[in-house]
Order: structure tokens, then sequence, then C-alpha cells
């Protein structure tokens, strides 16, 4: 092959790739989808967090957090109408939330129904009925339209668990497959939100079968610990002894038949509270580890005031208290950070740790990143006395993924060209440099068809 018509190519390629980096969201191919709870707008003073505080460059996919069922009807309704519409002078959340998208074309915005609060039982009794599936289905489709959603996303906490049945596992199946056939219709997103643990996922879920029919499967790879426990342990472990860990989730997903393309890692922007019985002395030697016993209840941060829970916005602005300080900690099998003061301890995730998972993930070739939830980062910006920068959490997982997946690229490109040299393939001068330099731009795909060719 000519080398003249080879750099045409490549300059072709990497024109097309610096035109595609032109986005109004992140600059990488993966998803970052980020939940937002709808009631943090009642959080007090710093803590409130409204529609527009949400930094739409740092997400692919945003997710308005709950609807939920209306068993009468067989159909979605608002569990808060006056923040999610306009009637009666409402402030019409599903509104401003969806015409985010004027601004950052490449958003799409779904609907979640569900949530812990909603519990399990209406949700079994409907997809007991065919009838009263098939009428759900039609009005899910009707009212997502209505509000311009690009989707809907299921949060049936838990099926076959929490006042459902063990027929939810193949009745759940059946309406995630009958949503399907009618979303596909309008172009419609249809995604789910899975509990992590193992017990949950083998009761809960038929795997194989969803992964055919959902979009995107959230799995919600955070609460593996907490004060219910009586002892502290990491809320988010990537790894562990035992199964509760993200490792093993997702290792364990792709065993029961999800596409890594369809998987995307849940990483909490919270972390979790614990109260020991008596304070750790303060003249001990020893370092303190998680596994401590603990009381049944954790302690409640000032903004989010839920016992045993502190977002990311607590925890950073706590762990700068000079009066009262905290002790850091690195707990090295779970791969998270601790801190300890007196009988309080708080487990949670920090930019390495979160490098860590997105790394795992990338490793894995998941789909991407989505994090519960974007109200609990540092999203005024008030742990960054120096610069202000806001959402520190969010934009560490957008640059881990950038850095990990270019980290992969580029071992693979070196193994490759490893390999060409030990088998005789010889280029000198730039036109060698030129390939190594392309392939940082090209997808590997691309890179070793052009390799391959020459």
């Amino acid at each position: 092959m000519d080398k003249s018509v080879l750099f045409l190519c490549l300059a072709v390629i990497i024109g097309g790739k610096w035109g595609e980096a032109q986005t109004t969201g992140p600059h990488h191919s993966r998803v970052v989808v980020c939940y937002l709870g709808t009631w943090a707008v009642y959080r007090p003073g710093r803590g409130s967090f409204a529609i527009e505080n949400l930094e739409p460059s740092l997400c692919t996919h945003v997710i308005y957090s709950f609807a939920g069922l209306n068993i009468k009807e067989d159909s979605i309704k608002s569990l808060d109408p006056w923040q999610d519409l306009t009637e009666n002078y409402g402030k019409g959340g599903y509104q401003r939330i969806t015409t985010l998208k004027l601004r950052y074309p490449h958003l799409k915005v779904s609907l979640a129904i569900g949530g812990w609060n909603e519990g399990s039982t209406n949700y079994s009794k409907l997809v007991s009925d065919a009838s009263r599936r098939t009428k759900f289905v039609t009005n899910a489709v009707e009212f997502i339209r209505k509000y311009n959603f690009d989707g809907l996303d299921l949060d049936w906490e838990f099926p076959a668990k929490r006042g459902g049945v063990p027929e939810d596992k193949l009745n759940f199946l059946l309406l995630v497959k009958e949503l399907k056939a009618a979303f596909r219709k309008h172009n419609l997103l249809l995604t789910a939100a899975f509990g992590a643990g193992k017990d949950t996922i083998d009761v809960a879920y038929d795997v194989e079968g969803l992964a055919i029919y959902l979009d995107f499967i959230h799995m919600m790879c955070y609460d593996y610990h907490g004060a219910w426990d009586q002892k502290t342990g990491a809320n988010a472990p990537l790894k562990s002894s035992d199964v509760l860990n993200v490792e093993y989730t997702l290792n364990y997903m792709m065993k029961l038949g999800a596409p890594a393309n369809k998987l995307v890692l849940g990483v909490p922007l919270y972390g979790r509270t614990f109260v020991l019985p008596e304070a750790l002395s303060s003249e001990s030697k020893r370092k303190p580890k998680l596994g401590m016993v603990s009381t049944s209840v954790g302690f409640q941060g000032p903004l989010t005031r839920e016992s045993g829970f502190m977002g990311y916005n607590e925890i950073c602005l706590e762990l700068k208290n000079k009066t009262a300080p905290w002790s850091k900690h690195w707990d090295s099998e779970s791969r998270t950070p601790f801190a300890v003061r007196g009988t309080q301890v708080i487990s949670y995730d920090d930019g390495q740790s979160i490098y860590e998972k997105v790394k795992f993930a990338m490793e894995k070739n998941l789909a991407g990143i989505m994090v519960w939830s974007v109200d609990t980062d540092d999203f005024q910006g008030d742990c960054d006395e120096e610069n202000g920068q806001n959402y520190p959490l969010m934009r560490e997982i957008n640059k881990s993924i950038e850095k990990a997946l270019e980290d992969i690229k580029n071992s693979i490109i070196k193994e490759k060209l490893d390999q060409l040299e030990n088998s005789g393939f010889r280029v000198v001068g730039s036109f060698d440099l030129l390939l190594v330099i392309v392939g940082t731009f090209l997808s590997l795909r691309q890179f070793l068809v052009i390799i391959n060719f020459v």
C-alpha cells in the first residue's frame, strides 16, 4: 500500500475522531448514568438540590427518580405532583429536566419508577396478571411520550422479596419483554436497576432473559454493608473474602448471561455511618480496621438527615473539620477509605477508590458507570476552598474512564507492536512513530486493521 494513501486514510480517521469529540457531554465512549433523587430539593441550606444544579455535561444519561405505580389504573403516577407537574402552579420538574436536551443534545433523560419506599407488593400483583401488564405497558408508553422522556427505568426493589412471591422472577421477565416490544416502536430506552447481592440476583432476576430486552442493566453495587450488620464495613467494596463485593457481583452477572456491553457499574456518591460502643483509644498503636463492632443505627448527616447515611458533600466537609478532626484510613482489602472520630466511623468512596472501580469496569469492557446519586456529590463545590470546583466525584469518574480506556488501549497497542517487531516487521523513521501516535486516537479495531493491512 502506498504510504501517501495510508497517511491520507489516517488523517481522515483522526479527523473523524476529533469531530466526534465535539460534544456537549463526556469525551469518551462509555455511558455515565446520573440518577437524581427529586426529594433532594427539600434538604436544608446548601444541600438543597434543584434541577438547575445539575451539570448535564458530566452525564450521558439522567434518570429522574422516582415515579410510582397507580394500582387503580395500572399506570405510572407522579409521587410529588407539585414538584413534577405544571398543573396547579406546579414546578414542572418533568418539563424542566427534559428541556435540558435542547442545550445538551447528547443527553438522554429517563423516568425511574419504583425505589425502596415503593416496595414490592403492588408490583408483584401487577405483573402476575397478563391483562394488567398489557394495560400498564400501554399506559407507560403514553406517559413517557407525553412528558418527553427518552425511556423508562424499572426500579422494582425487589422481585420475589419485600412482599413479593417466587413467581415474580418469571413475571418480571414477561413485563420487560412486553414493555420492550412496545417501546421499540417509539425508539424508547428500557433499563432497570438490579440489586447487587447474590441472594437478590438469584431469586429476583432471570438475568440471561432480561438482558435480551433491556438496553442497560444498572447494577446497584453499594449498600453491601451498613449499620444493620452491627459492625463496620465498606459501603461499596471492590473486593472482599466473601460474595459481598463489586468484583463478585459483576463476574456473577456475566456468568449468568449478562453481556458486558449492557452492564453498568453503580458507584455511590455517599457513605455509610456507624457508631462504636465506645471510643477507640487515642493512645493505641493499633490502626483501626473495618469489622469493628458497632450499634445497629448509624449517625446522620446535617443535610441528608438519614440515620446511617451521609452524602459525599457532607463527608468531604466533615473531613476538613479541624476543631474535631477525623483520622482517615485506607482498607486494603475492600480498596475503599474510611474515617474515624471518637465513636463515629464513616465508610465512603473517594477519588482513588472510584478510579479502581472504574478501571475494573473498563477492563471488563462494561457499558459504563452509574451513580446514586448526583445530588450527594459536592455539587456546590464547597469542599474545594481554592477553586470552588463542583462535582469532584463525577469529574473523577469521567477522568478515570478516559484514563482507564487510554491505558488499556496503549497496553494492547504496545503488545501488538512488540509482536510485530518480534515477527520481523520493520518500519523506520517517522512512519513507525506515526503508527504509535495514531493508535491513541483510534479504536483498537481500527488501529489493528491498519497495522495488519500494512
